[in-house]
């Protein structure tokens, strides 16, 4: 079924229909992915191991799905967008159950592999049908709509997370995906279109998938664990390096070489494609995810609240990226996207640099939560009209623009969880030593000794020397933990404006007055030719 004509052949209702279907699967499995995020550490426990041990159920399901992404491109084209997403919901849906069921942590960590392929299975056919199924001039609308799973969904998982951590057991994180996964495995098999972009012709590249399989794996491992280990003090996170860095380069020399390259990487040749991208992986990857990791640690770890309670005050700022991804979606086919975008970037950069870094541990949480909501409307309105500039001329090539755009997004979302949690304990530590080396020795003995002395009352008195030592390192702590949140939000307006120049590249490519010029160039070669 052709791609470009598919949405004259469906009705009002079977639209809404495949909207409904389509984004309930994939907003289940972002979600999914945030909300264990929350949930991991009281799996510690019951699947018998540590802090280190349980980051690998986060890190194996991202690098099957990066992975796995790379491959339904092509399986995609072969069976048909509708039939890969129903693929991916059985399979997120069975997995999820095993998960749920897991009793120690190797099969946690197979279960989650198998859940992170189904994730990539939806995510590569989702935006695809939904793309289709509207006319060109309604799909920012389109956009909007999938922007409540790109960046709502990751910002309500605190939230629903929280509350499952509080009132439920663990294992309803993944169980709450089984009834919902049925329905919808159901209804799509029900009501999808099952011939859109089928081709029946699969071809492959074996060879620079193993490469970009491997380069990617060990991407990935190397920033999850690279605080862990000492980043490059340590020589696994060297080797990791050296492998990942040598897998990119033979898998670029294998698609140069090769008849049937494994991605038509031409596509970042298209203005209106590539230069988004970049904004994309810097903006979205490095800085928002970076925020989105950094919100739930402000108000739990800083200012002390639950689970629960910390969701709740990110709950506002999620609302407002939801409303403002579907009003965006809306304006973008009324208004030229590029302005919205603009908007989205200036604001981010505003409220990342300004307003976000006047959190710290003093600042009243109500507060904290209105402080984010200007953050919410600049994410709330950066996907849509992204996405509506970046995949509005591909036309065949929709398909392989979106599987590169979600790779972009596991890739770039790894990065900036990794510069976050590197920044928050860097800046932490300096201001830590910092106000070590401020002090006066003299008012610091005075104190401990006061404070000594009122201790004795209630501790021995080796016992309540310690406590007044350990009182006096915690509030050190607390204002230096302050100061850090407070410098790495502020970082994170550096990616915002990296991200912004790829921006003003494509608006300067596509000014009257660059487009002048290329065409005098163009004739002036045409000249040049004629006279020699």
């Amino acid at each position: 079924m052709d791609f470009e004509t598919f949405h004259q052949r469906i009705i009002r209702v079977e639209r809404i229909l495949i909207t409904i279907i389509v984004m309930v699967g994939f907003f289940m499995a972002i979600l999914d992915t945030t909300i264990v995020d929350i949930v991991v550490p009281k799996m510690m426990g019951p699947l018998s191991t540590d802090l280190y041990g349980i980051q690998w159920v986060i890190t194996s399901y991202m690098m099957a799905a990066a992975t796995g992404l790379l491959f339904t491109e092509n399986f995609a084209r072969f069976i048909g967008y509708p039939y890969t997403f129903i693929t991916g919901l059985g399979i997120f849906t069975i997995s999820s159950f095993f998960c749920g069921t897991a009793q120690n942590l190797p099969q946690m960590i197979f279960f989650r592999v198998v859940q992170g392929l189904g994730e990539a299975f939806i995510a590569a056919s989702a935006q695809t049908i939904l793309i289709a199924s509207y006319p060109p001039q309604r799909r920012g609308l389109a956009m909007g709509i999938f922007g409540l799973g790109v960046s709502f969904a990751p910002a309500l998982g605190p939230t629903l997370g929280g509350f499952i951590t509080e009132h439920l057991s663990w294992r309803w994180v993944f169980f709450v995906n089984i009834p919902v996964g049925i329905l919808n495995f159901l209804a799509a098999l029900l009501y999808l279109p099952k011939e859109l972009g089928r081709s029946k012709i699969f071809h492959f590249n074996y060879l620079s998938y193993l490469f970009i399989a491997v380069a990617t794996t060990s991407l990935l491992i190397m920033l999850s664990k690279g605080q862990q280990l000492g980043w490059f003090q340590s020589d696994l996170i060297l080797i990791l390096l050296f492998v990942s860095l040598i897998g990119f380069v033979l898998y670029l020399l294998s698609e140069l070489l090769s008849k049937k390259p494994l991605l038509n990487l031409s596509i970042y040749k298209i203005p209106e494609f590539g230069l988004p991208m970049g904004m994309h992986f810097f903006t979205l990857g490095f800085g928002m995810y970076q925020i989105f990791y950094l919100l739930p640690l402000y108000y739990e770890n800083l200012k002390g609240l639950t689970t629960f309670q910390a969701g709740v005050h990110i709950l506002v700022f999620a609302c407002f990226i939801g409303t403002f991804s579907v009003i965006s979606g809306y304006l973008s086919d009324r208004f030229a996207p590029g302005r919205i975008l603009l908007f989205s970037s200036l604001i981010f950069i505003f409220t990342s640099y300004y307003l976000i870094p006047q959190l710290n541990y003093y600042t009243p949480a109500w507060k904290s939560s209105l402080l984010c909501i200007p953050l919410g409307i600049s994410m709330g309105t950066f996907f849509a009209p992204l996405t509506a500039i970046s995949l509005r001329k591909l036309g065949p090539l929709t398909g392989l623009g979106v599987v590169l755009m979600h790779y972009q997004r596991f890739v770039g979302g790894s990065f900036g969880t990794a510069l976050a949690t590197n920044h928050l304990e860097y800046y932490t530590n300096e201001n830590f030593l910092r106000i070590t080396e401020l002090q006066n020795y003299g008012i610091v003995k005075q104190f401990l000794q006061e404070k000594t002395y009122f201790a004795e009352k209630f501790f021995s008195g080796e016992l309540a020397e310690k406590k007044v030592s350990a009182l006096l390192y915690k509030a050190q702590y607390v204002q230096a933990l302050s100061w850090g949140f407070q410098e790495t939000f502020r970082a994170v307006a550096f990616w915002g404006l990296l991200g912004f120049l790829f921006l003003l590249a494509l608006f300067l490519l596509k000014s009257r007055g660059f487009l002048k010029m290329r065409a005098s160039i163009k004739l002036f070669k045409a000249k040049s030719k004629l006279k020699t």
